[in-house]
């Protein structure tokens, strides 16, 4: 038979799932057995993110869509996110909005692999998110997030009011800050967290199911603040940052 009568060789599927060591321990890529094409990424037995290479509008995680939900661009802008992982809610806005994005991530060889793995289409700077945050010019970013675990709690050089003022300063006019927040019953992050935010913003809130904004249940919150007036379209309720204040105390201080 002739060259031009054989077929081609379909091209493999390359399998990424499987235990990649990483410099602060060890990722794993989990196959979904429900959605083809579908991948979890775990950091020391930590799920940190679902991505679907390839369809960067799926956000798996809810509380993303919550962060989300505070963001509503018009024209370019500039998005920060702290805590990279496998760059879904970074790769989300890239799709959505058509805006630069910069994730940052402390794990070098955790970020060589989700390049290599994922492709994620933005920016992966590899940096420690305190000092990244304080290094950046004033007025540079349009949106803050904060997305940052050591196991199960936000790392407390990233919960105090001068890392606060730090993201207020590297904030254009009108920018919002966003953080994502691991709470239990009571919601004691989240009051000191919306306390040492009021203390620089103008603006606070808090965004999650009902039953954990009422205190009665374990999960995440999402707060946001700004010195302009806040604005949500997620599918949980929100509530004025104020409103939590009075049981808050004061902020982390270093």
């Amino acid at each position: 038979m002739s060259g031009a009568g054989r077929r081609k060789p379909r091209a493999r599927k390359r399998r990424i799932e499987g235990t990649y060591p990483i410099d602060t321990g060890v990722a794993e890529i989990v196959a979904d057995p429900d959605r083809d094409g579908g991948y979890v990424l775990e950091v020391n037995r930590v799920p940190s993110s679902y991505v679907v290479p390839g369809a960067p509008e799926v956000l798996a995680f809810e509380y993303m869509g919550w962060l989300a939900g505070f963001v509503d661009k018009q024209g370019p802008f500039t998005a920060v996110h702290l805590g990279a992982a496998g760059c879904a809610l970074p790769s989300y806005f890239a799709h959505r909005f058509g805006n630069r994005n910069v994730a940052v991530e402390v794990d070098a060889a955790l970020a060589a692999l989700v390049r290599e793995v994922f492709a994620p289409p933005v920016e992966i700077a590899v940096a420690e998110a305190r000092a990244f945050t304080h290094a950046l010019p004033a007025g540079s970013v349009d949106v803050l997030v904060r997305d940052v675990f050591a196991g199960p709690s936000t790392p407390r050089p990233l919960t105090t009011v001068e890392f606060y003022r730090a993201a207020r300063r590297a904030l254009a006019p009108g920018g919002i800050f966003l953080a994502n927040v691991g709470d239990a019953a009571g919601l004691p992050e989240v009051r000191a967290e919306l306390a040492g935010l009021g203390e620089v913003f103008a603006h606070t809130a808090a965004a999650g199911p009902a039953e954990m904004l009422a205190g009665r249940a374990y999960g995440n919150v999402v707060v946001a603040a700004s010195d302009a007036p806040l604005a949500f379209a997620g599918d949980v309720p929100v509530r004025d940052g104020a409103r939590f204040h009075g049981a808050a105390g004061v902020a982390r201080r270093d």
